[in-house]
């Protein structure tokens, strides 16, 4: 699932402190994206339409709580951005994290074992891939003939 920058903004002030009014999302948002409250009820609620958050209605206040796992989702962003736009072929050094402003630093070790395991599993199907194409590349051979 691809999370947009906004929704990250988000997720991060629910990772800090949950549950959250609207109100509270806006009023610590609302500088840095120079939104409408009405843009960020939007935001929200396309955030529960795709699962990144649960919402909870009391009385005439929602508020909301992230869904989805702080480490889980750091993972598989940080994974992506390494492999997709540094081309990386191993996952970010932990050092990457050491001055992280929302990481403690147990976070950080779960986050490189976490990295660690998306690596293995892309590994895997990368060694699946090839050796699915080396197979099927013989058996399209023998058709062929």
């Amino acid at each position: 699932m691809q999370i947009t920058a906004t929704e990250l903004e988000i997720l991060k002030q629910l990772w800090q402190q949950a549950p959250q009014t609207g109100r509270e999302l806006h009023d610590r948002l609302a500088i840095t994206f120079g939104w409408s409250y009405s843009s960020t009820r939007k935001t929200l609620e396309r955030m529960v339409d795709k699962g990144l958050l649960q919402q909870q209605t009391v009385g005439n206040q929602n508020s909301f709580t992230a869904q989805v796992d702080k480490i889980s989702t750091l993972a598989a962003l940080t994974a992506d951005f390494a492999r997709r736009v540094l081309e990386l072929p191993d996952p970010l050094p932990l050092a990457m994290f050491a001055d992280s402003k929302i990481l403690s630093s147990s976070e950080q070790a779960a986050l490189q074992q976490q990295l660690s395991q998306l690596q293995d599993e892309a590994d895997s199907a990368d060694a699946a891939y090839h050796s699915g194409d080396a197979v099927g590349g013989k058996a399209n051979g023998a058709n062929d003939v």
